[in-house]
């Protein structure tokens, strides 16, 4: 009796072995976690791949080459948009010529772009490629009520040479924008940025504008944010460090150290073209809080205010960062805000 009294059962846990397997686990868990709010302050490096997690080629598998696969009436280019620096895009043309340009070469469609239906420079966000679920599902939708819609992977992205930077991305899209109104006559040509690409979208409209006197014909915002460093602050992964000691100073001051600025607020301060915002109330990725101070800081700037217009998506939709596309009502508030505009 004695002796079965003094064993232990055969399901019960020798917590005095795990004790300090657990303590050194943990331990290691702190470390890790408190270590990398000053890696980032030491190497800025590693903010510019948060931000752009251009490392992940979603969806794996896909020829980007070849559009087709995934689109009808589509084609792949490549632009070389300074030494080194070659990137990919797709041109849709608008559906209602989708069977006139079966079996068509680039040249037709490069040609196609002047016939006066209107451009959509598509600027997708972060991650992934231009072969994206919801980046296509985009294309098809614009494509359906009559635009061009042409989806670029920026330097870094898919297949598209180079190294990501936001000035990089620029000059990118500032080529593209020529490329495309060396050939689109008097069609007008409108950005369409989401997420990080909204960012991107108000640096080139700035920049043309400053620039060359030259006015965007009109953006398109689609969860878009105030500036990247109130999207570094409300995006779920800091969360955990928004408590930290110095979290401040050594995540969100490190993004200025990394060139990183996206600052959409003071770009349509200064800005002239017309500007619609959508955005998701459910967007757990941007909250749409950010959306709305953007549009109230464009229209306080804006002389005339139905330049500008903001539109939500109810939470209930389940829309959350990316599926504003797949709401039904999107062509029409897409096509209002167009005739607003004329």
């Amino acid at each position: 009796m004695a002796r079965c009294m003094g064993r232990r059962g055969a399901g019960q846990m020798d917590w005095s072995a795990w004790l300090p397997r657990l303590k050194t686990t943990f331990l290691h868990l702190f470390v890790i976690y408190a270590s990398v709010p000053f890696l980032i302050r030491l190497f800025p490096v590693l903010l510019t791949k948060c931000v752009f997690l251009n490392m992940f080629k979603i969806p794996f598998f896909v020829d980007l080459s070849r559009p087709e696969l995934l689109l009808n009436h589509t084609v792949n280019v490549y632009l070389t948009t300074e030494p080194e620096v070659t990137i990919g895009v797709w041109h849709s043309v608008p559906a209602s010529r989708g069977i006139e340009a079966q079996g068509k070469d680039h040249s037709w469609y490069e040609e196609a772009l002047g016939d006066d239906n209107p451009v959509i420079l598509y600027l997708h966000g972060n991650g992934a490629t231009r072969a994206a679920n919801h980046r296509v599902n985009l294309i098809k939708v614009m494509s359906a009520i009559g635009f061009h819609v042409l989806a670029v992977d920026y330097r870094g992205y898919g297949d598209s040479s180079g190294s990501p930077s936001e000035g990089g991305f620029t000059t990118d899209i500032l080529y593209l924008y020529d490329w495309v109104k060396a050939r689109s006559g008097k069609s007008r040509v409108f950005l369409w940025g989401h997420s990080l690409g909204t960012g991107i979208a108000t640096n080139v409209a700035r920049k043309l504008l400053e620039d060359r006197g030259t006015q965007v014909d009109g953006l398109i915002l689609e969860s878009p944010y105030t500036n990247i460093r109130d999207a570094a602050a409300n995006i779920p992964v800091t969360k955990i460090y928004r408590q930290f000691p110095g979290f401040d100073y050594l995540v969100l001051d490190t993004l200025a150290l990394a060139d990183l600025f996206f600052q959409s607020d003071e770009n349509v301060k200064v800005l002239t073209s017309p500007i619609l915002i959508l955005h998701a109330e459910d967007d757990p990725i941007i909250p749409s809080h950010l959306g709305r101070k953007l549009f109230e800081i464009a229209i306080s700037a804006y002389q005339d205010k139905n330049k500008v217009r903001f539109v939500a998506f109810p939470d209930k939709l389940g829309l959350a960062h990316d599926y504003i596309s797949f709401h039904p009502d999107l062509p029409t508030v897409v096509k209002d805000f167009l005739k607003n505009i004329t």
